[in-house]
C-alpha cells in the first residue's frame, strides 16, 4: 500500500522557441501526496540537446528534499523539444522510481518523423524506444498515458490517482507546469 503522504517530485519544462538554440527552464515541484506543496527547484536543459537526464538527476540529488523523495514524475519523456530523458539511467542515478505521464497518447510515427529531421536522430529514437511500453490508464474518468521505470504499473497508477486531487493530472505535474510556464520568458 502506498502511503497517502508519499513525497513525489513533478517535473515540467517552461516555454521555449522550437529549434532555436538556447536553454529552457525545468521546474521540479515536491508534493506530499496530492495536497501539500513542500518545495520548488529548477535547472536548465539545452533545447533539443542531450542533457535532460543528467540535469534532472543533479537537480534532485543536490536538493534538500533528496532523501525524502519516493518517486519522480515527469511530464512526458522529452524536455525542451527533443531532449529525451533516459528513464532507466535517471532511475539508476537517483535510486528513485520514474513515471513519465502524458495526457495525450504519444504519436510515435509523428515523433519518429520529426526526430529524423534532427541531428543524432538514431540516438534520440533509441532513447524513446528504451523507455518501454506506453500504458493507458484512467484517472478521474480521463485517459492518461505513462511509461515507468523501477515501479509496478499498479503502484504507479495508485500514485497517480492519489496525487490527482484537483484534476486528472497529478498535482506535482500540474503545479510544475504552472510554475515553469509562469517563469519562462
Amino acid at each position: 500500500m502506498i502511503k497517502p503522504e508519499i513525497r513525489v517530485i513533478g517535473i515540467d519544462d517552461g516555454k521555449f522557441v522550437p529549434r532555436k538554440k538556447g536553454s529552457v527552464i525545468i521546474v521540479g515541484v515536491v508534493f506530499r501526496g496530492g495536497c501539500s506543496l513542500e518545495g520548488v527547484m529548477h535547472a536548465h536543459v539545452i533545447v533539443d540537446g542531450f542533457d535532460a537526464t543528467e540535469q534532472i538527476s543533479i537537480m534532485i540529488r543536490t536538493s534538500t528534499h533528496d532523501k525524502q523523495l519516493r518517486l519522480i514524475m515527469l511530464n512526458g519523456i522529452t524536455f525542451g523539444g527533443f531532449n529525451v530523458v533516459d528513464l532507466k539511467k535517471l532511475h539508476s542515478q537517483t535510486k528513485l522510481p520514474v513515471l513519465a505521464l502524458a495526457s495525450k497518447k504519444p504519436g510515435l510515427d509523428a515523433i519518429h518523423t520529426a526526430i529524423n529531421q534532427m541531428s543524432q536522430s538514431e540516438k534520440r529514437w533509441a532513447l524513446i524506444l528504451k523507455a518501454g511500453a506506453i500504458h493507458e490508464i484512467m484517472c478521474k474518468g480521463k485517459k492518461l498515458y505513462m511509461e515507468t521505470e523501477g515501479i509496478s504499473l499498479s503502484d504507479a497508477q495508485e500514485i497517480v490517482e492519489l496525487t490527482a486531487t484537483r484534476s486528472s493530472l497529478p498535482e506535482p505535474l500540474r503545479v510544475a507546469h504552472l510554475i515553469a510556464s509562469g517563469v519562462s520568458p
